[in-house]
């Protein structure tokens, strides 16, 4: 870490960082963006090692820390739940203690928000969320880059959530809160948010509509996220007839801006949560979401161990 930047920082909820923190964040993400789209090499982690310890399946995590990290110029040792045993043959803290003294910063996509709060304060490196049940800031920092570059600045607009007040609504709050937006939540009874536990200072940041198509109504965004996340494929049947109504349509997009994005964090199940017509229109830029996870994340990586750069 540099000067100034002394204090080691994790990164384990959206509101970890402060409003001028994602600015300089997002900045970074271009610029790396750019490089990397130009093939120029950028190795400022060079001898670096990344841990990334899965305890859920992953697709888009995975690969984006992964290639993200070599390409930055480190390393990366994947461990999963059946190699690492965290906080099973031994206590997380004490996973915490061995990994954290062979690696320079670690990722970590697990269920209860509470372990890797446990691995965190028992680290004597970085710590990334690479997703919890409650939390997936990784996928928000990615989100708000992609509106960036699409839209400009967040802060004053309207994002639209419709769906489950899963991991992901709760991140987009506190981005809400944070950064200065207004959030639209509209969920089924009995899938509702929580903003306290989210820890939002705003309650002016969120609004609930009953109905998405009131939600949607305005919107500079509408995202939306599959109706049974993992870890509660045992309400999938009680949950597909909770959401009938809660799919993302081109009548809720017509409701929005006429120049709104639409966005999914993937994977996505055409028919369910969102029409096709909407994922794979003209508004939609899941896509370039998904690519973005990769260079917000590399950001985000340099911000962790190097501290500010210039």
């Amino acid at each position: 870490m540099k000067p100034g930047d002394s204090l080691m920082k994790h990164y384990l909820q959206f509101k970890d960082f402060r409003a001028e923190e994602y600015a300089y964040l997002f900045e970074r993400a271009a610029t790396i963006k750019k490089r990397f789209k130009n093939y120029e090499k950028y190795t400022p982690l060079v001898d670096r090692t990344l841990a990334m310890i899965f305890e859920k399946a992953s697709t888009r995590t995975r690969v984006s820390f992964e290639a993200g990290m070599y390409q930055l110029g480190g390393s990366v040792v994947n461990l999963t739940t059946g190699d690492s045993q965290l906080g099973r043959a031994e206590p997380i803290e004490d996973s915490a203690k061995v990994i954290s003294r062979m690696v320079d910063i670690v990722m970590i996509r697990t269920f209860e928000q509470t372990k890797i709060e446990a691995f965190a304060a028992n680290s004597r490196v970085p710590v990334i969320n690479g997703l919890t049940n409650e939390y997936h800031p990784c996928q928000i920092l990615a989100d708000i880059f992609t509106f960036i570059e699409h839209r400009g600045s967040i802060q004053g607009k309207v994002v639209a959530w419709v769906g489950d007040g899963n991991n992901m609504a709760n991140t987009w709050l506190q981005a809400a809160d944070v950064l200065g937006f207004t959030l639209h939540v509209s969920t089924p009874g009995g899938y509702e948010i929580d903003p306290q536990m989210a820890g939002v200072k705003n309650a002016a940041c969120v609004e609930t509509f009953n109905h998405p198509m009131d939600a949607c109504a305005g919107a500079h965004l509408v995202t939306t996220d599959v109706w049974t996340s993992m870890g509660y494929e045992a309400e999938n049947e009680a949950r597909m007839k909770a959401f009938v109504d809660w799919c993302v349509d081109a009548d809720m997009m017509a409701a929005a801006q006429p120049d709104a994005l639409f966005m999914h964090c993937l994977p996505a199940h055409r028919g369910e949560e969102v029409e096709a017509e909407v994922i794979d229109g003209p508004q939609s830029v899941v896509w370039d979401e998904a690519e973005n996870r990769l260079h917000a994340q590399k950001a985000l990586m340099e911000y962790l161990v190097l501290g500010r750069i210039g």
